[in-house]
Formats: C-alpha cells, sequence, structure tokens
C-alpha cells in the first residue's frame, strides 16, 4: 500500500510540473504576440 501512495505521489507531482511549464510557455507566447502587436501599432 505504502508503495502505491508514493508512486501516485511522485506522478502527481511529474505532472504539476509538466502543467507549469506548459502554463508558462503559454504566457510567453502570449507575450511575444503582444510585442508584435505593439510594434505593428507603432508603425
Amino acid at each position: 500500500m505504502r508503495h502505491l501512495v508514493l508512486v501516485a505521489t511522485i506522478l502527481m507531482a511529474l505532472g504539476i510540473l509538466s502543467g507549469c511549464n506548459t502554463v508558462q510557455g503559454v504566457g510567453k507566447d502570449v507575450q511575444a504576440g503582444g510585442k508584435a502587436i505593439e510594434k505593428a501599432a507603432e508603425k
């Protein structure tokens, strides 16, 4: 039973970490898009 809890905890931690990386990547993409719009508006 302890092994199952340990494995489940490790899998959840890995899932959370990969989700954070994905959200961070989306944030960078949105930020880059916003900068492109700003540059286009300045012209």
